[in-house]
């Protein structure tokens, strides 16, 4: 899965910012997932001593959500940390590992924020922009905008306002767990983000994409056992 050659990444933290402001209107918020066989995840370990850092993709068949390939690359970190510009310091390395997949998936989750970003531009909607891929932000925790707590039923949601505009929804996937925070990340309309991180949870808080790809990252991931299809999907309860 190769990106796009949108921008230098050599960047500083102002020059990022700016670049970020002019490519959050190229963010498409219509749903394009089609026909879904595919689901990608992708997460990356923190760096370590040395400013190595691990990021991994997981392909899972829809709707079973079985394994169908996993990559991993270990690279040096080359940007500072700096909140609202993590996919400066991380994208390089995910797109290294994308561009190993042997599948081309339909729908991509990213562990972090779409939308719901100071400039309208986290790291799932610069991945979707440079892959030109349905992209859905799945954060575990927030980081702008403020919301009401969402009821504890797993399915639950509250709406994640900045400003009073909507810019993403505080999801509960499964009863009594902490939320997550769901985004637009490119080429899908909120709801259908919402629809799709519960479509692909399989008891857990974590969609099985990222969760997989969370332990791909750290060296963790065992091949699951197949299941059956037609998972067990937990039921919708959006805002009115």
């Amino acid at each position: 899965m190769k990106a796009q050659n949108l921008h230098d990444w050599r960047l500083t933290p102002e020059q990022a910012k700016k670049l970020q402001q002019e490519l959050a209107g190229m963010v498409c918020a219509v749903n394009k997932t089609g026909d879904v066989r595919l689901v990608a995840g992708v997460d990356i370990s923190a760096p370590d001593a040395t400013g190595l850092a691990q990021a991994a993709v997981v392909v899972l068949a829809y709707p079973e959500l079985t394994l169908v390939e996993s990559k991993v690359v270990k690279k040096q970190v080359t940007f500072p940390y700096v909140p609202g510009l993590l996919s400066f310091r991380e994208a390089p390395l995910v797109i290294a590992a994308c561009e190993e997949l042997k599948h081309d998936p339909d729908l991509i989750i990213v562990d972090g924020q779409g939308i719901a970003h100071p400039r309208r531009f986290g790291i799932a909607s610069h991945l979707g922009l440079l892959w030109d891929k349905p992209t859905i932000g799945c954060a575990k925790s927030r980081l702008c905008g403020q919301h009401k707590p969402p009821p504890l039923e797993a399915g639950s949601c509250a709406e994640l306002l900045d400003s009073g505009e909507l810019i993403g929804a505080v999801l509960r996937t499964r009863a009594g767990a902490q939320p997550l925070y769901v985004s637009i990340g490119h080429k899908v309309e909120l709801k259908a983000a919402i629809s799709w991180v519960l479509k692909c949870c399989r008891g857990q808080r974590l969609p099985e994409p990222t969760r997989l790809a969370h332990l791909a990252a750290s060296d963790k991931l065992d091949v699951p056992k197949p299941v059956e299809t037609g998972v067990r999907q937990i039921e919708l309860s959006i805002w009115n």
